[in-house]
């Protein structure tokens, strides 16, 4: 089974002209606007930092034992700087699939427009992807195969990004990106990769319960797509006292998610657990994926009036 998950691994990521390049996808969807749109830096007046580990379909292994299920990080922390009209953003990624390592960094700026009800960011982004594959781990079905035989290659991609994001005050937002514009290519061993452009849509609404102001309810939906597909992250969180929250996303043909956390101040804490729906789930190969988040907010209190506050948690 080993060598017929690598032959596969391999046909998907390296066929001589290999056009798709899935970016990280993560089930905190509502925290990590910043990871996927550049319009939204410097937006929420305040500094921000959030967090995500995620380990995907866990118990994904060969019959050898080894772990092949992906492996993500991300750190992403913006700041609004008057000065310059807007905000900025630096952000950091790794992500880990069987041989493959991706590990990329990349610098956003926002520029700030005034609109008659809320906030709009036009931004962009730049950013490096250093793409690592181990040809020494692999075990081809053809030992003579010259494709996969070596030991670690890598390849630098530079490319761009661009994304819009609006805010309504604390009661909705909305954001439109697109990123790996360029669509960078390299090479890595014989074959050529190139990277895929990325289309984001996301919206969202946070409601307060007339009857009970203590509960606020925020559905939200991501639709994501690399122009040869296209996924949807449907969501529904309820949160208590402005502290205590839990949520489901539903995500067709690939996982139901469970998640809850807390905030203290200025401090959240969220942790998800997916339910794989998908083949890989049915048949016992993965037990599911766990997801952790942290994001700490600092909010700088610009431009404050006495009946508007922002909600910096879910953007």
């Amino acid at each position: 089974m080993h060598k017929r998950f690598i032959a596969i691994l391999v046909l998907l990521v390296f066929c001589h002209t290999a056009h798709a390049q899935q970016e990280a996808q993560f089930t905190h969807n509502m925290f990590n606007n910043m990871g996927i749109n550049p319009g939204l830096a410097g937006l929420r007046d305040a500094i921000c930092a959030t967090g995500l580990a995620r380990q995907q379909w866990v118990g994904f292994r060969d019959d050898e034992g080894n772990r092949l299920n992906p492996e993500t990080y991300s750190l992403n922390v913006d700041a609004p700087i008057r000065l310059i009209r807007g905000g900025v953003a630096l952000g950091f990624m790794q992500d880990q699939l069987g041989p493959e390592t991706n590990v990329g960094v990349n610098i956003s700026y926002s520029y700030h427009l005034d609109l008659a009800m809320g906030r709009l960011g036009i931004g962009g982004r730049v950013g490096f992807l250093d793409k690592r594959i181990d040809f020494g781990s692999l075990n081809p079905l053809d030992p003579g195969d010259p494709a996969l035989i070596g030991d670690e290659e890598s390849s630098i991609f530079t490319d761009f990004s661009l994304g819009g994001f609006y805010m309504l005050d604390d009661e909705a937002w909305a954001g439109l990106s697109f990123t790996q514009l360029r669509q960078a290519r390299g090479g890595l061993g014989d074959s050529d990769f190139a990277l895929q452009r990325h289309v984001y849509l996301t919206g969202g609404y946070n409601y307060v319960l007339p009857g009970n102001r203590s509960y606020e309810i925020s559905p939200s939906v991501l639709v994501k797509t690399d122009l040869n597909s296209v996924q949807f992250d449907v969501n529904t969180m309820v949160t208590y006292n402005n502290r205590f929250w839990g949520g489901v996303t539903y995500r067709p043909q690939d996982a139901v998610a469970v998640m809850f956390g807390i905030t203290f101040d200025q401090i959240s804490v969220g942790y998800s657990y997916d339910i794989t729906t998908s083949p890989l789930g049915r048949m016992g190969r993965s037990y599911g994926t766990h997801e952790i988040m942290l994001q700490y907010c600092f909010d700088l209190g610009l431009d404050r009036i006495e009946k508007t506050q922002r909600n910096i948690r879910f953007l």
